[in-house]
């Protein structure tokens, strides 16, 4: 029964990873990404509620004297 010749393997081996490396390179190099995307601007608008137009002591709880 004859041995099994492994002396090339090694170089059967490299030489795939190599070529399966290129190509993955090339794969990914003629692919197009998307550009970073640039933030929004959000224009918010103010909204004019009946309390924020009243003083009330609940805005000034602690400042009044103390008896």
């Amino acid at each position: 029964m004859p041995q099994l010749d492994t002396s090339t393997w090694f170089i059967t081996i490299i030489s795939s990873m190599i070529t399966l490396f290129i190509l993955f390179q090339l794969k990914l190099s003629s692919q197009t990404f998307p550009t970073t995307p640039s933030p929004k601007t959000v224009v918010t608008e103010k909204t004019n509620n009946p309390w924020e137009s009243k003083w009330t002591k609940i805005y000034l709880p602690l400042s009044s004297p103390q008896p």
